[in-house]
């Protein structure tokens, strides 16, 4: 069988967290392998929701023209059913745009002008000849002789040269870092006095002029403000729904599980729905006199020492785990329990193995899930 842990009360095979792993690079393989369990355990919880919910996929497609799987559309549609947001309000938007005024202002802009004479080849000799070149044409630019746009017609090797040489309007970042930063230690209209090399070549350098950012005016900003405000509350309800599946999930034990191809089914071992019915813990005692007679015994004594039945004091110790059990022990229970004839019944004797050990004193072995702590407690489930 294939081995399998439980994240958010679903279970998910070692081969599809290996697989999805791949899409969540993280720092290390245990941040990859936990990013992707919550990944595949977040879509399960929501393609079952949608299934609760008689949702039908309708896919739509994105910005690019592609269209979204069905299991997308699906998620989707979850989420637009399930989640309302209240909307910002403009007292709450013009309370952002005042207390972050830094952030609403239009970029600082810059136009300038090139040259590039760019060499034949990355030798020395064709290095040199286009310095020269650069060098030459700066002298020229000096002496007035020659117009810069003139030039940069004639002479530029970028496309830039049909205008002149223009490189229209800027901002930080959209130039390499050594012509940028030539460039804005220069004053309006002034040419650079030395050519400047970069990895197309060397660049005779003219800044025309500078823009200065100017603060947006809140109606033009507002609306900026309100989308980020729309979706940032939507991510937090998202997050908390998503986390409200996941709790209930986790109270029924393995609410879900994938199959082999990636399916989406109901849980093998959703034991808050076998203490409901009170069947499991009546087959408990027969199954265990079958095969694991000693346990069996043990179960009995336990049971009549605390005056309690024994299928009652099976409910009582189940329903304890389930309420304590985190996603590591409800994997380690179905690993010990997933090649048994029964694995329900299995998987309560695992759980009564390892409470009758506390009970008697004794320490649970690794294979074991540490349940109650004391007669006491246990007695408490039903008191």
């Amino acid at each position: 069988m294939m081995r399998a842990i439980v994240v958010h009360g679903v279970e998910i095979p070692e081969a599809l967290i290996a697989k999805e792993a791949q899409n969540h690079p993280g720092r290390s393989i245990a941040e990859s392998r936990t990013a992707a369990g919550h990944a595949l355990a977040t879509k399960a919880l929501l393609l079952h929701r949608a299934t609760e919910l008689g949702l039908e996929p309708e896919p739509e497609l994105d910005e690019d023209g592609r269209e979204e799987t069905a299991e997308a559309a699906l998620v989707r549609a979850v989420l637009e059913a399930e989640i309302e947001i209240t909307l910002p309000t403009d007292a709450e938007c013009r309370r952002v745009y005042d207390g972050q005024r830094a952030k609403f202002r239009s970029p600082a802009l810059y136009e300038a002008a090139h040259i590039l004479i760019e060499p034949r080849s990355d030798a020395d000799e064709d290095v040199a000849l286009a310095r020269a070149t650069a060098d030459r044409l700066s002298r020229i630019l000096a002496e007035d002789v020659s117009t810069f746009a003139e030039l940069a017609r004639d002479h530029s090797d970028c496309p830039s040269a049909t205008t002149g040489g223009s490189l229209g309007q800027l901002q930080r970042g959209d130039l390499v870092a050594e012509v940028e930063d030539a460039l804005l230690g220069l004053a309006p209209g002034q040419v650079a006095a030395e050519p400047v090399r970069s990895r197309f070549g060397w660049h005779i350098l003219k800044l025309e002029r500078r823009i200065e950012g100017r603060d947006l005016p809140f109606d033009i900003a507002a609306e900026q403000i309100r989308l980020h405000l729309e979706s940032r509350a939507w991510t937090v309800a998202a997050s908390r729904y998503v986390a409200a599946l996941a709790e209930a999930a986790s109270d029924k034990g393995i609410a879900l599980a994938f199959d082999e191809r990636g399916g989406v089914t109901e849980g093998s071992a959703c034991l808050g729905d076998l203490i409901g019915n009170g069947l499991a813990a009546e087959r408990l005692v027969p199954w265990l006199e079958a095969t694991d007679p000693h346990v069996a015994h043990q179960l009995r004594d336990t049971a009549s020492a605390t005056g309690m039945e024994p299928s009652a004091y099976v409910r009582a110790v189940v329903a304890d785990f389930v309420d304590r059990a985190t996603d590591e022990h409800w994997t380690r229970l179905i690993s010990a329990a997933r090649d048994a004839s029964d694995p329900a019944q299995a998987a309560l004797a695992e759980i009564m193995k390892a409470n009758l050990a506390a009970e008697c004193g004794g320490r649970c072995t690794s294979n074991h899930t540490p349940v109650a702590d004391s007669t006491a407690r246990t007695r408490d489930r039903i008191g």
